[in-house]
């Protein structure tokens, strides 16, 4: 029997998708993926169905790039409510406590406490996470009433500033690596005061290297004169990586899986292990190689666009 062709069109690249709030990214991802009728097409980073903000859209080839979106840094804006805490650790969840904000608590005593939070530090999953424990996810596990133990992580707090504070909210401005919680970051911010403290809103402002870079909500996708043009070229996100433009025999190396060895434009001397954005001489994406020794690179990720 003959393949089956897939339904949709053929499109690469990535789309920075304004999220919005009460829905699941793979609901949204599916939503979007019809509005552009694309045949292929996974988000990185996963938003809880609380959070909006940014949640990059890889369609086509760039699914295979999406792996340098999520060890990229992360920037949210989130508000908080003090003294109650929830199963879930925001507002989706059901109350489990409510104690008494300290007195004494005020913008200055609240700014030192957030303080001691940046910087590398360890932190623990929160049980209503995707982090699965022998093949399950631990919110399935909530759900059943479980509480497992988690390993903690190691994250980095780069930034952490206070918005607004008025006594039982208060909004911060975080920036911080990737595997961070901010439902954890608050729930510890919480119970370093001795108050406790849940998620009361979450968006996501940027994915690195996306910082000055507009999102796109659905109704804005859907309005456009040309929604494709709103996607953004597949090497958009690739900028800090070196690069190399290979001859046309090259690329058939490089597309053969065979190892390359072409015009490595950056200042720097490839270092073994680094990888780099492969591209023709007409400046064409090619994909990405890592340097194995001798001025030598080795495909790693080859796009595939006929």
């Amino acid at each position: 029997m003959g393949r089956r062709n897939k339904k949709g069109r053929k499109l690469h690249g990535i789309l920075l998708l304004d999220k919005p709030a009460g829905g699941s990214s793979n609901k949204v991802l599916q939503r979007v993926k019809r509005l552009y009728d694309a045949q292929k097409a996974g988000h990185t980073g996963t938003l809880d169905p609380l959070a909006t903000g940014m949640l990059p859209i890889c369609f086509g080839e760039a699914t295979k790039l999406s792996g340098y979106l999520l060890d990229a840094d992360k920037g949210y804006q989130t508000t908080l409510t003090l003294g109650v805490t929830t199963n879930s650790a925001d507002a989706d969840g059901d109350v489990l406590q409510t104690r008494a904000v300290p007195d004494s608590l005020d913008r200055a005593a609240f700014e030192a406490v957030c303080a001691h939070f940046v910087g590398e530090q360890s932190q623990i999953p929160p049980m209503v996470s995707a982090i699965k424990i022998d093949g399950k996810p631990l919110y399935k596990l909530a759900r059943e009433g479980l509480e497992i133990e988690r390993k903690p992580r190691h994250v980095v707090i780069s930034q952490l500033d206070v918005l607004d504070f008025d006594g039982l909210q208060a909004t911060l401005s975080v920036r911080c690596s990737k595997g961070t919680y901010i439902r954890s970051l608050v729930s510890d911010i919480g119970e370093r005061i001795g108050c406790g403290a849940h998620v009361a809103k979450l968006r996501r402002v940027f994915v690195s290297p996306f910082e000055a870079l507009p999102m796109w909500n659905e109704s804005q996708i859907e309005a456009a004169d040309d929604a494709d043009a709103l996607i953004l070229p597949m090497d958009v996100g690739l900028k800090h990586l070196s690069h190399c433009v290979l001859s046309a025999e090259q690329c058939t190396h490089f597309y053969q899986g065979r190892q390359i060895s072409g015009d490595f434009a950056d200042s720097h001397a490839p270092v073994i292990g680094e990888d780099c954005r492969v591209y023709d001489a007409q400046s064409a994406f090619l994909g990405i190689a890592t340097f194995v020794g001798g001025n030598l690179a080795a495909p790693k990720r080859v796009l595939q666009l006929d």
